[in-house]
């Protein structure tokens, strides 16, 4: 059983909230956003004409800060016992997720890797933030 208290909560808290931000800023039109949003047969319109069920959905949202919490506990856990590769695999395997996932609901080829690209760059920002903490 994993000790919990002795993990780095501040890599932890810190590498989930940059990951997050680093997908805000992934999928915003600035970067990957606009093309993703059309392979993924959304679009990308301003929140006064978002539809009340993609607002709703917006609060799911912390769902997702939740599964980077997840993994970024995960990570943690891998950094506490020297497991990197398991670190790896982890991210590896959330991403593999996404990309069949996409496959599923028809994304574009360029969605599906922005999402897996995203999970991959969102696992790195966490091992990053285990190793300067």
């Amino acid at each position: 059983m994993e000790d919990f208290a002795s993990l780095n909560w501040l890599a932890i808290g810190v590498g989930t909230i940059a990951a997050f931000f680093l997908g805000w800023l992934w999928y915003s039109p600035l970067v990957f956003g606009t093309k993703w949003a059309a392979g993924s047969g959304v679009t990308l319109d301003s929140a006064d004409k978002m539809p009340a069920m993609a607002m709703l959905t917006q609060l799911l949202a912390l769902l997702a800060l939740l599964a980077l919490l997840a993994l970024a506990m995960v990570i943690g856990i891998t950094a506490q016992v020297d497991a990197l590769i398991t670190a790896i695999l982890a991210i590896l395997a959330t991403a593999l997720f996404a990309a069949s996932a996409g496959g599923f609901v028809n994304k574009s080829r360029y969605a599906i890797a922005v999402d897996v690209c995203y999970r991959i760059a969102a696992g790195a920002v966490m091992i990053v933030f285990q190793g300067i903490f």
